[in-house]
């Protein structure tokens, strides 16, 4: 798996050796970044909410966020995901790595919103429970015009609004489909 584009351009990050996690193609990966491009600058903070190899949030970096927090429930993902980071050199200002469940995250109290989240998990998983943590009309998760995009099978079929979020985007490559939700 290769970095696509920005600083860390060309640069190869190691993949889990078994199955268990399905990174998100490179072609996939180049098509939401390149939607993805006017949203992210030196201000902005990037949640990759179940990281897996960490590919989305280290192309964030690579192409110029200001940090990255990268959030995962599998010890063997987060070690990848600290793996990769050394392997690119990424400065540990930048990154924070989370070993915890997206549910267990995101009903914590955080300090700082993020600008855009990215959520990927099991394709088996139900989707509801980050959806409204994000929606509810006190949430302090995604921060002003930020955008939260979805990655899920084409199958299955994601609401199109979601308390105060509402999605402004699908985007279908393959049997994966990516959804753009902002708040209302």
């Amino acid at each position: 798996m290769r970095i696509i584009s920005g600083i860390y351009r060309g640069r190869i990050i190691k993949s889990p050796a078994d199955s268990k996690t399905r990174p998100t193609s490179d072609r996939l990966r180049e098509t939401l970044f390149n939607i993805l491009a006017p949203c992210i600058d030196d201000q902005t903070r990037f949640l990759d909410l179940c990281a897996g190899t960490g590919a989305i949030g280290i192309e964030a970096l690579s192409r110029g966020a200001l940090f990255s927090t990268f959030v995962d429930k599998s010890k063997r993902s987060c070690a990848l995901i600290e793996e990769n980071l050394d392997l690119l050199k990424v400065p540990e200002d930048e990154t924070e790595v989370v070993c915890l469940a997206a549910e267990n995250f995101t009903s914590r109290k955080h300090n700082e919103g993020w600008d855009i989240v990215f959520f990927d998990p099991p394709y088996q998983t139900e989707y509801a429970f980050v959806l409204r943590d994000f929606g509810e009309e006190s949430s302090t998760l995604l921060n002003e015009n930020g955008v939260f995009i979805a990655e899920h099978h084409a199958k299955n079929e994601l609401p199109d609004e979601v308390l105060t979020l509402r999605r402004w985007r699908i985007l279908k490559q393959g049997e994966t489909c990516l959804s753009f939700y902002e708040k209302n």
